[in-house]
């Protein structure tokens, strides 16, 4: 058996790989200590509460865990980790089924079929990267969490449109579809705030 100092010296994808073929705990955990912060920091950024963000890492690492095998290699380990934490938050706000912002918690920012309401307005990238980071963030809370993390993963994350195409097994038209879509409510929910 080789050293853990070997294995610190591995890829993500080669420990990836090792953890896989030999089911190491020990490796696992190498893996946990070049990500726990990253992905605590993910994880915070959905619950906005420390005790809620720190169950919520545990519990992607022993989802992880037992789904690491399905990762194929077809991106970066880093990408399709981040995009599997972000799926796993975005399950988890789904359910608890409150948006919460800094004025309060709000219950009825989704139309009936759990869509949040539409404000004709023209949106553009350029105007997303203009809008105050505080704005932001707030108005990121009120739009859908799959919206909410694709825009994460392209504007926060730099995931290319190409690594999203993968991550979600759809077309590139798709993608930028999401991404337009995804842009526009945000920008909505912006100009609710302002």
């Amino acid at each position: 058996m080789e050293t853990d100092g070997t294995f610190h010296e591995l890829t993500d994808e080669q420990l990836v790989q090792k953890i896989v073929e030999m089911n190491d705990t020990l490796l696992f955990g190498q893996l946990y200590d070049r990500y726990v912060k990253i992905i605590y920091n993910k994880c915070y950024s959905f619950s906005k509460s420390k005790d809620e963000a720190e169950d919520l890492t545990q519990d992607v690492f022993l989802k992880l865990f037992l789904k690491l095998n399905t990762f194929k290699g077809r991106s970066k380990f880093a990408t399709w980790f981040y995009s599997f934490t972000y799926n796993f938050c975005v399950n988890y706000v789904s359910k608890k089924k409150v948006v919460k912002t800094d004025g309060g918690i709000y219950e009825g920012c989704l139309d009936s079929v759990g869509e949040p309401e539409y404000l004709p307005l023209q949106e553009s990238e350029e105007e997303l990267m203009q809008i105050k980071s505080t704005k932001l963030k707030n108005a990121l809370e009120l739009i859908d969490p799959e919206d909410k993390s694709i825009l994460l993963l392209k504007y926060q994350d730099d995931v290319t449109v190409k690594e999203l195409e993968t991550l979600l097994g759809i077309t590139e038209g798709a993608v930028k579809m999401r991404l337009r879509r995804a842009r526009s409510k945000v920008l909505r929910a912006y100009y609710k705030l302002v």
